[in-house]
């Protein structure tokens, strides 16, 4: 894996790789997102409003790779446009539980059509059997990680 000098041997690192698809994969998502006026941060935001409601900023923060600063400003932002909803005070603590609108959920709807394009275009060139694989394969790179 190391090259002459010490250095990481680009074309035989598997982080590396996984950063260049990480890349390619976000730009794409960045691509078809546009024109809807979204990023990958707010699609990722609404998505996992969608699925886990009431979500806390910190919790969404951790779930789209962001800063708590950087959700609670795109929060502040998707409650204006009536896409999201917090209570004016927290109900238990400092939580201020998020939760879709019908607008939200209807912005995702098309969000989520336009980042499933990508993921199909993503897989396209496996079978299901090699998918399945790459999915194991990914869980357990991160599962290794995160118990170190």
């Amino acid at each position: 894996m190391s090259q002459e000098g010490g250095g990481v041997d680009l074309d035989k690192s598997l982080g590396y790789l996984l950063k260049e698809a990480s890349s390619a994969l976000r730009a794409a998502m960045e691509e078809v997102l546009r024109p809807l006026g979204m990023t990958v941060t707010h699609y990722s935001c609404l998505e996992l409003l969608a699925q886990r409601p009431g979500l806390s900023n910190s919790e969404l923060a951790r779930g789209a790779f962001v800063t708590r600063q950087s959700m609670n400003v795109l929060l502040q932002t998707l409650e204006r446009e009536g896409h999201v909803t917090r209570p004016a005070e927290a109900p238990v603590g400092k939580v201020l539980p998020t939760r879709l609108t019908t607008r939200g959920r209807q912005r995702l709807e098309k969000a989520t059509v336009a980042v499933r394009s990508v993921e199909v275009r993503m897989l396209a060139g496996m079978t299901e059997a090699e998918q399945a694989g790459a999915f194991r394969i990914l869980r357990s790179m991160i599962h290794s990680l995160r118990e170190q």
